[in-house]
C-alpha cells in the first residue's frame, strides 16, 4: 500500500463513524468489470457494490442517461408528477406483472413500506392494530427498526430492543414451523426469495407453494424480498418468476438503479386498493427524477444486453466451476445457490481466504463467516469466471495449507 492509500484511510478513520471493518484499500474509479484502486492496481470485481452494479461499471449509455437527465431536473418533491417516475413505475410494473408501485431511496425502505402496507391493509379488515408478522430466522432485510424487526438474526437486533411489536420467526423451507405460527392475527409472512447475508439459500418451489396456498386462504399477504436476488441476478427478472406463484407485495433496490440509490416496492390491484391511502406513507427523494432515470435506462439495457440469457449461461458455468473447487479442496464443503448469486461454504472462516484473493487482484465478499459470496456483475463472461477461479484457487491453497500447517 502506498502512503497517499494509507494517508487517505487514516483521513477516513478521523472522519467516518466507525460501523464497518472495512477492507484497507481505496478504489477510485470501475470499468466493465474491473475495480482501480487509488495506486492504479485492477481488481476483478465479484461483488458488484453488493450485487448492485449488474451492468458493470462505466457503462456509457448508463452514464449518458444520467447525465441527460440531471441537465434537465434533479429532483422535484412527490407534490408534483414527474416523467422518469411514471416511465419508470410502468416498466417495473412491465417486468414483475405487479400493479402498483412506490420509489423509495434504499431497500431497507422498501421493507418498511412493504411492513406498513401489510398492518394496514389488515387494519381495514377488522380496526384492529394488533396484526402479526411471521419472519424467517437467518433473514436479512435491513438495518432500520422495522427491517430489523423482521431480520432474524438476534445479534443484529439484541443493542436495539424493544423492535416494532408481534413478529414471529419460522423457518425458511420448513412449511410446518411456519404454519406453527399462524394465528387468526396473522397479516403477512416475509422472507427472502433466496436468503442473501443468510448464507445463501434459495426458498424450494414446495415452500413457495405451500404458503403462497396459505395466504389465499387466510388472506394473509405475502411479501417477497427481491432486493439483492431480483433484477435479473438468479436468471429471471425476479426469483419468484422460477416458480408458478406471485407474491402480493414485492421489495426491490440494489440491481435497481445499478449505482444510483433507489429502491421500490410494488404490490397488486387488491393490495393497492386497500392498504396505503394519501397520508399514510411519503418520502422526500424516493421517486425523483433523477434515480427513475436509472431505473429506465436499467431495464431497457437489461433487454438490449439480453442480461438474462447472460445469467443463465454464465451463472450455469459459474456454478460447475464453483463445484469443482468444491471437490478440490477438503477445505470447501459445498456450494450452494442459483445463477449469479453463488456461495461456497468452508470449513473455517473465511475472511483470511478473501484479504489473499484482494492482495492477488480479485475482489470477494462473505456471507457469514464460513461463506464467501459471489454476486458479480450480470455481465460477466465465462473467461471473467476462469480469471476468478484461478486466483482463488491459489488463494485456498496458500490459506488453508498455512492453517493446516
Amino acid at each position: 500500500m502506498s502512503t497517499a492509500m494509507q494517508n487517505y484511510i487514516d483521513e477516513a478513520e478521523k472522519a467516518l463513524l466507525h460501523t464497518y471493518n472495512r477492507y484497507q484499500i481505496v478504489f477510485e474509479k470501475g470499468d466493465g468489470v474491473y475495480l482501480y484502486d487509488t495506486d492504479g492496481k485492477r481488481y476483478l470485481d465479484f461483488v458488484s457494490g453488493i450485487a448492485v452494479f449488474a451492468l458493470g461499471y462505466n457503462n456509457k449509455e448508463y452514464n449518458d442517461a444520467l447525465k441527460e437527465q440531471i441537465d434537465k431536473i434533479i429532483h422535484t418533491s412527490n407534490y408534483y408528477y414527474n416523467l422518469p417516475a411514471i416511465e419508470a413505475a410502468k416498466k417495473i410494473k412491465q417486468i414483475s406483472g405487479m400493479d402498483r408501485v412506490f420509489f423509495t431511496n434504499s431497500g431497507a425502505e422498501a421493507i418498511e413500506g412493504a411492513i406498513k402496507t401489510a398492518r394496514k391493509y389488515a387494519y381495514l379488515k377488522d380496526g384492529n392494530t394488533d396484526h402479526e408478522i411471521i419472519a424467517m430466522n437467518h433473514s436479512f432485510h435491513g438495518r432500520t427498526m422495522g427491517a430489523l424487526s423482521v431480520t432474524g438474526n438476534p445479534h443484529y437486533r439484541e443493542a436495539f430492543e424493544p423492535m416494532i411489536g408481534n413478529i414471529k420467526f419460522a423457518d425458511l423451507n420448513d412449511f410446518d414451523s411456519v404454519l406453527a405460527q399462524v394465528t387468526d392475527k396473522t397479516c403477512a409472512i416475509i422472507f427472502e426469495t433466496v436468503q442473501g447475508e443468510g448464507g445463501i439459500y434459495p426458498a424450494t418451489e414446495e415452500f413457495m407453494r405451500k404458503v403462497r396456498r396459505l395466504c389465499d386462504e387466510r388472506d394473509i399477504l405475502m411479501i417477497l424480498d427481491e432486493i439483492q436476488c431480483g433484477m435479473g441476478r438468479t436468471g429471471e427478472m425476479f426469483a419468484w418468476q422460477r416458480y408458478d406463484i406471485k407474491p402480493d407485495v414485492m421489495t426491490m433496490a440494489k440491481a435497481l438503479g445499478c449505482g444510483v440509490p433507489v429502491g421500490a416496492f410494488a404490490m397488486t390491484e387488491k393490495v393497492g386498493a386497500h392498504s396505503l391511502a394519501a397520508g399514510d406513507h411519503g418520502t422526500t427523494y424516493g421517486g425523483n427524477p433523477l434515480a427513475c432515470a436509472a431505473v429506465c435506462k436499467v431495464i431497457e439495457l437489461f433487454e438490449q444486453l439480453h442480461v438474462l440469457d447472460n445469467v443463465q449461461r454464465v451463472g450455469d458455468y459459474l456454478g460447475q466451476r464453483l463445484d469443482e473447487l468444491a471437490a478440490e479442496y477438503d477445505c470447501v464443503e459445498t456450494r450452494r445457490g442459483i445463477g449469479m448469486m453463488q456461495g461456497l461454504v468452508f470449513d473455517r472462516p473465511v475472511g483470511d481466504i478473501i484479504v489473499n484473493a484482494m492482495d492477488k487482484g480479485l475482489v470477494l465478499i462473505n456471507a457469514g463467516t464460513h461463506i464467501i459470496r459471489f454476486v458479480p456483475s450480470l455481465v460477466i463472461t465465462e473467461e471473467n469466471v476462469d480469471d476468478m477461479i484461478t486466483i482463488l484457487r491459489k488463494s485456498i491453497q496458500e490459506v488453508c495449507r498455512s492453517t493446516q500447517a
